[in-house]
């Protein structure tokens, strides 16, 4: 693991106050098997994938966005499951979205909409797993990560489009379902394959990268010192070394040599160097300034990038907690499409919006199981039978809307779907062999995509 003293940094969750560490780890890479890897890799050779040069910008809204109320309207539904608002026309004939998303509207052309995703579990953490990992087994009473984030085995295969900045990172944090970095972490494909968090508010004037805070600070020749020293220790076991693991530990190791002392990396975590115009265009948002980092990182050479949005779980106040977030998204997802198309970029960057499930079409009491309006105005509780997912650039084409839901918005009609359908669409996009396996902790070849189809009208 090379580990690099950067300074302190403020308390963390937990409340304690640590050393600010940059550390790329090799835990668990000997479970992964090298050579695995280089199968996974010489898979995706031979269908010709691995020339692509594309990337992801994953947008999670932790909690349940309410399909209902935004891409998927229902305006002759019983008030009580059509809501309070009305959709309107967008630039696209027949796609329509809420009023709350007139920027959307102009720029439908450039997205598509998956209306028939899901995987029927209304729990939040079982929810969350299945969109981010593919799998099952997660749930409220038992959260633990059961595989690794379908984003996470992309970076392990194919690594950052160019050197200098580390492939996987997470604006602001890694976060699902209040557990970091929970179902968007490596779990048996290794550590190292854990997102990059950047920490902060990056609407914030004083915002800083934790890890590349003190950067400036650092001694380089002490740096050295540690390489060379590293180096050195490791070329006494090369000897005795016969899977691989060093070898791959070497790369890790460069990588982050090169992140710390180079200009790249550092030039793309600086939000200041955007003038106020792109930066208002995005909206003075700590959501909305996440979305134009992530953008400049992937520009710069990261290949999966993912946007924390929490609070999405409106069991009541629906109406106001809408009006605060839906037009921050609106403003946030136009001007993320519209600058990568003007940057010429908009076809090798995927954007993905999305959350753990939906909400139930038919609103509540705002009760919570007391009386009703006991703990606000009307909300949607928990619903994995039916979700909106939205998708855009990477080849994939706009103004499309795939897949439909019955007249209550309740389960799919047409084209029913599921989480690993999307895991392979993003892995088609990428150039990644979706039958890539690695090795569990047991020691079993696993799939990272299992009974998932590209979702081939998207192209």
């Amino acid at each position: 693991m090379l580990r690099v003293d950067c300074g302190r940094t403020g308390p963390y969750c937990d409340g304690l106050n640590r050393r600010s560490f940059l550390q790329v780890g090799i835990a668990g890479i000997g479970a992964v098997g090298a050579s695995n890897l280089l199968r996974a890799k010489e898979a995706s050779v031979a269908a010709g994938n691995l020339k692509k040069d594309t990337s992801v910008i994953f947008i999670w809204l932790d909690g349940g966005l309410s399909h209902i109320d935004t891409y998927d309207m229902k305006p002759n539904a019983p008030t009580e499951v059509r809501g309070i608002w009305s959709p309107i026309p967008t630039n696209v004939p027949g796609i329509e979205v809420t009023e709350l998303f007139p920027l959307h509207a102009k720029v439908a052309d450039k997205f598509s909409i998956i209306r028939s995703i899901h995987h029927d579990n209304g729990d939040h953490f079982a929810g969350g797993h299945f969109m981010l990992t593919g799998k099952g087994g997660a749930s409220g009473a038992d959260n633990r990560t059961r595989a690794p984030f379908f984003g996470a085995a992309a970076c392990k295969v194919i690594g950052s489009r160019k050197p200098g900045l580390p492939a996987h990172v997470a604006v602001p944090i890694a976060s699902s379902i209040g557990i970091r970095p929970g179902y968007f972490g490596g779990h048996y494909i290794g550590k190292d394959q854990d997102p990059f968090e950047t920490g902060g508010d990056p609407n914030s004037p004083k915002f800083q990268v934790q890890n590349l805070a003190k950067i400036a600070d650092l001694d380089l020749g002490r740096l050295e010192d540690r390489r060379s020293l590293l180096a050195d220790f490791d070329n006494l076991r090369r000897d005795v070394d016969g899977s691989g693991v060093l070898d791959t530990y070497d790369r890790f190791q460069h990588e982050a040599y090169n992140m710390v002392t180079g200009a790249r990396a550092i030039e793309a975590f600086d939000l200041s160097r955007e003038g106020d115009k792109t930066r208002d265009r995005y909206g003075r948002h700590s959501w909305s300034q996440s979305t134009l980092l992530a953008r400049r990182l992937v520009e710069a050479g990261s290949t999966f990038v993912s946007v924390h949005w929490g609070g999405w779980d409106h069991h009541w106040n629906l109406q106001s907690g809408y009006h605060r977030y839906l037009p921050t998204i609106d403003q946030m997802v136009s001007a993320l499409l519209s600058d990568l198309d003007e940057r010429g970029i908009l076809e090798k960057t995927l954007v993905c919006l999305c959350s753990e499930f939906g909400r139930t079409p038919k609103m509540n009491d705002g009760g919570n199981g007391g009386p009703a309006g006991s703990m606000g105005t009307p909300g949607r509780d928990h619903w994995g039978n039916a979700m909106s997912v939205l998708i855009a650039g990477g080849g994939v084409q706009g103004g499309r809307i795939i897949g439909s839901t019955d007249a209550k918005a309740e389960r799919p009609k047409d084209r029913p779907l599921s989480p690993s359908d999307l895991h392979a669409t993003i892995f088609h996009v990428l150039g990644i062999d979706q039958h890539v396996s690695f090795l569990d902790f047991a020691g079993r070849p696993t799939s990272i995509i299992e009974q998932g189809n590209v979702i081939s009208e998207l192209f």
